[in-house]
């Protein structure tokens, strides 16, 4: 994993906006009908790629342009599941603290959390088995190939958690829930593993390690605590074998744009979050309810070896961060952590969900990664004066 040796270092969470014929395509082919989106695919990953490259973030990815969204993709890719017709769609929020605090504004449920609803659930009714090599496959071979033809200099790939999968999937068949959460990790070792055997940064997608506290309102922190305690071990049993230094892993509160006034505190989460064997640590910092945080790493000591990527433009709010601001924040995380140990990231995926009208609008999210890669730069000519 590259460091910020002569320059702070850019990457982004993951998701960005797909075309809107390969979102239809996507759609298409959920729906079982005989479409072939290959081409699409492969020239939508080469396009955003390039256009990664092009405005200067180091570490790229394919914007996730073959997945429907970055959970439901595993629907295709484990086997043991069936469809599950006994979850009503509801938005995921109905019944957490935000909705309890503010039930007339979460009356009015965004597009992303009724996709997130809406889209298929299944449930366990058999032994988990990893049965994805084919899209897996595919998808690294898109990346490999669109990287290397826009000259990118590190490339990573995000894959969903065993945590979100014990989440998104129900269990009718193992005897209790943490076998079944185990049986997720060792059937999710496969595709870490294949990521990394081809010589790709692999990315762990976590939002529920720490919006669990959120979405459960009758638990403590210290609740949350033990059941995170578990999913971390859950996590580093799916990455057994694998170079904490070819891992990045990444939590965030998820899509809500929303009051937020109840997202659980990195004070609390930071200590656990480091137990995970991984190289690099991606998580919220940019949006306005967690701004402040930076100064838990001046008491918190970072491990040796191991880097943090805040975000440093956020997919909670539509505003695009100044570059100046940017740079400010870079440069309160590098004189605390030290510069070597930074790369600037951001909050969230700016295209969680394939839809034709994603969360953030395109043309508002590439101008966010461009205040990223200018502030940046504002931020290595200091550090590096």
């Amino acid at each position: 994993m590259m460091r910020s040796e002569k320059r702070i270092l850019t990457t982004h969470t993951g998701s960005l906006a797909r075309p809107v014929a390969l979102v239809k395509a996507l759609q298409a082919e959920a729906a079982g009908k005989a479409v072939d989106s290959s081409e699409l695919l492969r020239q939508a990953v080469a396009e955003i790629v390039r256009a990664q490259v092009e405005i200067g973030l180091d570490v790229v990815d394919d914007g996730e342009m073959g997945k429907p969204s970055f959970v439901t993709y595993i629907n295709d890719r484990l086997g043991g599941f069936e469809n599950d017709t006994t979850q009503a769609p509801a938005s995921p929020w109905a019944k957490s603290r935000e909705t309890a605090a503010f039930p007339e504004f979460y009356a009015h449920a965004d597009s992303s959390a009724l996709s997130a609803a809406t889209a298929a659930h299944r449930v366990c009714t058999g032994p988990i088995v990893y049965q994805g090599q084919r899209w897996l496959q595919r998808d690294i071979r898109n990346l490999k190939a669109a990287a290397a033809a826009a000259g990118a200099e590190e490339v990573f790939m995000p894959a969903i958690s065993p945590t979100n999968v014990e989440n998104w999937q129900r269990n009718e068949f193992y005897k209790t829930q943490e076998e079944y959460l185990f049986a997720i990790a060792a059937a999710m070792h496969e595709e870490y593993q294949a990521i990394v055997d081809a010589g790709l940064i692999l990315q762990i997608d976590d939002p529920r390690f720490v919006t669990y506290y959120v979405l459960q309102p009758d638990i403590s922190v210290e609740q949350w605590r033990r059941w995170a305690e578990v999913r971390v071990e859950a996590v580093n049993f799916a990455l057994r074998g694998i170079s904490p230094e070819r891992v990045r892993f990444h939590t965030c509160y998820s899509i809500n744009m929303g009051p937020r006034v109840h997202d659980l505190e990195m004070k609390h989460a930071a200590a656990t979050m480091l137990k995970i064997n991984a190289g690099a640590f991606s998580f919220e910092y940019a949006n306005p309810r967690h701004e402040h945080e930076w100064r838990l790493w001046e008491e918190l000591a970072l491990p040796a070896g191991k880097i943090l990527i805040p975000g440093f433009v956020t997919h909670t709010s539509v505003l695009v961060e100044h570059p100046e601001l940017v740079a400010e924040r870079i440069l309160r995380f590098a004189r605390t952590v030290g510069r070597e140990n930074l790369i600037a990231g951001t909050d969230c995926g700016f295209g969680t969900f394939a839809s034709a009208e994603p969360e953030i609008h395109p043309t508002i999210a590439w101008a966010k990664l461009r205040s990223l890669v200018e502030g940046a730069r504002l931020a290595s000519r200091q550090l590096w004066a």
